[in-house]
C-alpha cells in the first residue's frame, strides 16, 4: 500500500501568475464592455453574461476537483480491502 499521498504542489510563482492572469482578463473584459458601442441594457447583459462565466467556471473547477479526490478516495479504500483479504489469505496458508 502506497504510504504517500499524490499531492500537487504549486510554486508561488504560479499563483501569483494566475491571478495576475484572472486580473488581466477581468480587466480587459471590464474595459471592452465600458468602451462598447451599446446601450446601458446591452452593456449589463454583456457584464452578467462575463460575472456568470466566472462562476460557472469557478464551479466547474471545484467539480472537477471534488470528482477526482472522491476517486482517489475510493480507490485508496478497494486498495485497503484488496491488502486486507491478501493478508487474510496468507494468515489462513501459514495455518
Amino acid at each position: 500500500m502506497q504510504d504517500a499521498a499524490y499531492q500537487r504542489v504549486y510554486s508561488n510563482t504560479f499563483a501569483i501568475f494566475t491571478i495576475f492572469n484572472f486580473v488581466v482578463a477581468a480587466a480587459m473584459m471590464a474595459g471592452g464592455i465600458y468602451n462598447m458601442d451599446a446601450t446601458f441594457a446591452g452593456k449589463g447583459f454583456y457584464a452578467m453574461s462575463a460575472l456568470m462565466l466566472v462562476s460557472s467556471a469557478i464551479a466547474i473547477t471545484n467539480t472537477l476537483r471534488d470528482r477526482e479526490e472522491a476517486q482517489r478516495l475510493h480507490n485508496k479504500i478497494e486498495e485497503a480491502r484488496t491488502e486486507k483479504l491478501l493478508m487474510e489469505v496468507n494468515t489462513s496458508k501459514n495455518i
